[in-house]
C-alpha cells in the first residue's frame, strides 16, 4: 500500500469524488424539478438533465459504454418518445392545473418507502459481493453485453414493448381528438344550415 493510498479517506476525497458528489446533487435537484412541475413540456427537459447527469455519472464510475448507452437510449430515445407523445397529444405548452392531483404527501410517503426499500434490497444483495480486480472492468462492452443478453433480455424486449406501446396510444389518442373536433365542426354547420334553412 503506497502512502498516498493510506492517506486516502472519507475526510479526504478525491477530484473524482469531490466531482461524482456534485453531479449527484445536481441530478437530484433535476429529477427533483422533473416530478414538481406543472409544465409537461418543462418535465420532459428536465428529465433529459436528470438522464445526462446519470450518464456523467457513469462516466466518472469508468463505465463508458454504460454512459453512452444511457445518453443515445434514455436521452436519444426515450425523452424523444415523450415529447413526440406530448406533441401528439396535443399537451398544453403552459402551465397544467390538472398536472397536479394534490396527493403530493402520499406520492412523498411511496417515493420514500420505495426509495428506502430499494436501498435495502442493494444493500442486502451486495453485502457479500466481492469485485475481481484482475478480471475485466465491470463497465466494458463484453461484461455488459454477457450480463445484459444472458440475464436481463426479457425485461429489456418488454421495455422496448412498452415504449412502443406508448407511442401507439398516443398515436390513438391524437387521431381521437382529431375525429371528435371534426365531428362537432360538421355538426355546427349542420345547425346553421338548419337555421338559414329556417330563415
Amino acid at each position: 500500500m503506497t502512502l498516498a493510498a493510506a492517506q486516502h479517506g472519507f475526510l479526504s476525497p478525491t477530484g473524482v469524488e469531490i466531482a461524482f458528489l456534485l453531479v449527484g446533487l445536481a441530478t437530484f435537484g433535476a429529477a427533483l424539478v422533473t416530478v414538481t412541475t406543472r409544465q409537461l413540456v418543462h418535465a420532459a427537459l428536465w428529465l433529459v438533465v436528470t438522464l445526462g447527469g446519470l450518464a456523467v455519472e457513469y462516466l466518472l464510475l469508468t463505465a463508458e459504454f454504460i454512459a453512452w448507452v444511457q445518453v443515445l437510449i434514455y436521452v436519444g430515445s426515450v425523452v424523444v418518445l415523450l415529447l413526440f407523445g406530448l406533441m401528439l397529444t396535443k399537451a398544453p405548452i403552459g402551465r397544467s392545473p390538472d398536472a397536479d392531483s394534490g396527493n403530493r404527501w402520499a406520492a412523498l410517503a411511496v417515493a420514500v418507502a420505495s426509495a428506502a426499500a430499494l436501498v435495502w434490497v442493494v444493500v442486502d444483495a451486495f453485502r457479500t459481493t466481492w469485485i475481481d480486480l484482475d478480471g475485466a472492468a465491470a463497465g466494458t462492452t463484453k461484461v455488459t453485453g454477457e450480463s445484459l443478453f444472458q440475464n436481463w433480455v426479457l425485461p429489456f424486449e418488454a421495455l422496448s414493448v412498452l415504449l412502443l406501446a406508448a407511442l401507439v396510444g398516443a398515436i390513438v389518442l391524437s387521431r381521437k381528438a382529431k375525429a371528435d373536433a371534426a365531428a362537432r365542426v360538421r355538426e355546427a354547420r349542420g345547425e346553421q344550415a338548419a337555421e338559414e334553412g329556417a330563415r
